[in-house]
């Protein structure tokens, strides 16, 4: 069986840390900001914990 390729726009999206947790950004922050809530906007540069199933289904695609 051959070994799975890390898919690179996933690998680029999500940082593992060295615990092994991965972390996302959140979406809607890129452009028209302005019509959007500052709090919503603040909230935005956190990076959220991605747990669950789709954690398993990551890090098995990143290979860790």
């Amino acid at each position: 069986m051959p070994k799975i390729k890390t898919t690179k726009s996933l690998r680029d999206r999500i940082k593992v840390t060295g615990s092994g947790k991965l972390l996302r950004r959140k979406m809607g922050q890129r452009h028209h900001a302005a019509a959007k809530r500052r709090t919503n906007l603040r909230r935005g540069k956190e990076p959220l914990l991605v747990t669950g199933a789709w954690g398993k289904k990551i890090k098995k695609i990143l290979g860790i």
